[in-house]
């Protein structure tokens, strides 16, 4: 019997579930799963994880104390939100998960060392080893540098929102454990801005992280690639071989129901022999190829703004909720 492309594709390649629905990651045994404001606001709504919203819910309360305003204990909550479904999700999966710092301290990199920590302390508090966390922070330069002096106090990161060269470059030079480039996103930006429709290895975001990826393994770097917020399955086929890549349940439903051959189209042997040119990284460097690189200037700073209207959205589902069981509390009373 054929295999499917999906047990095809974890010979080569460390299969991630990119979702906060932890039925969907029981379905499909991913190894890691990663999540984002986006996909947490999305699980929060629905009616299985009701329980988990509400015991942060009402935890973050009593921690503040009855004085406090709503909204500051649903922004308390939102923190802890992401560690309580990291906590369940860790059940499920046997690698690691990413949980992200909020979005809206992506150029403050004082703010963001401070609130990793925060993060991995309540991991650690869990009993929760650190070599199942990953910290997902944005690719900005203020980002990658916070990175930069966690990954030297044993957090590892996860750099996010990653579209060009010169922020995985610096990503690397940083010494990140990995890092996620967004094939979907870059796709999504060169239809717009050319009309055209891209397919296979023509795919923009196939070309990048391949390029990516054959820089890294040129040049002997640590740091792992992780692909993601893909389109399509051809995306994935064409990057069979990336380190990882994480992928939402519906193409995880779609890689597994089709057969037929899946080559290996990345290889670190092959990338040793390419003629690449190394880049030397510094903030200069990096602002100047940033402001050059339309599409990852246009990307960064719209995926940015996205994350943080989802964790406004969050904050404003998680007060509303707040007030629903102080009402039924005072009722009960």
């Amino acid at each position: 019997m054929a295999k499917n492309l999906l047990e095809q594709l974890r010979k080569f390649t460390v299969v991630v579930a990119d979702t906060g629905d932890m039925e969907a990651m029981e379905k499909f045994h991913p190894q890691d799963a990663t999540t984002n404001p986006s996909l947490i606001t999305a699980a929060a709504q629905m009616p299985q994880y009701q329980t988990i919203v509400d015991g942060v819910l009402l935890a973050a309360r009593k921690e503040l104390g009855d004085k406090a305003k709503d909204e500051a204990v649903a922004n308390l909550a939102f923190q802890r939100l992401a560690i309580a479904f990291g906590k369940k999700i860790l059940q499920i999966v046997p690698g690691r998960v990413s949980t992200e710092v909020d979005a809206r301290l992506s150029y403050d990199t004082a703010a963001t060392i401070a609130q990793a920590r925060k993060i991995i302390a309540e991991y650690d508090a869990a009993g929760i080893g650190r070599d199942r966390i990953l910290i997902k922070i944005a690719s900005t330069w203020e980002g990658i540098q916070a990175a930069h002096a966690l990954e030297k106090e044993g957090i590892h990161c996860n750099l996010t929102l990653l579209f060009g060269l010169h922020q995985a470059v610096a990503c690397a030079e940083a010494g990140v454990t990995l890092i996620s480039p967004f094939v979907g996103r870059i796709l999504d930006w060169y239809k717009k801005d050319t009309g055209r429709y891209f397919y296979g290895a023509d795919d923009p975001g196939v070309k990048s992280v391949t390029r990516i990826y054959n820089y890294y393994k040129k040049f002997g770097y640590k740091t792992v690639v992780m692909g993601a917020s893909f389109r399509n399955i051809g995306e994935i086929t064409e990057l069979a071989g990336c380190d990882l890549l994480t992928i939402s349940p519906q193409l995880l439903a779609e890689l597994e129901s089709t057969t037929g051959p899946l080559p290996r189209k990345l290889d670190p042997k092959a990338a040793k022999e390419m003629a690449i040119e190394r880049i030397p990284m510094d903030k200069d460097v990096f602002n100047a190829m940033h402001e050059s690189d339309r599409m990852a200037h246009d990307k960064l700073k719209e995926g940015i703004q996205g994350f943080a209207d989802a964790l406004v959205k969050l904050e404003s589902l998680l007060a509303t909720r707040l007030a629903q069981l102080e009402a039924h509390a005072g009722a009960a009373a």
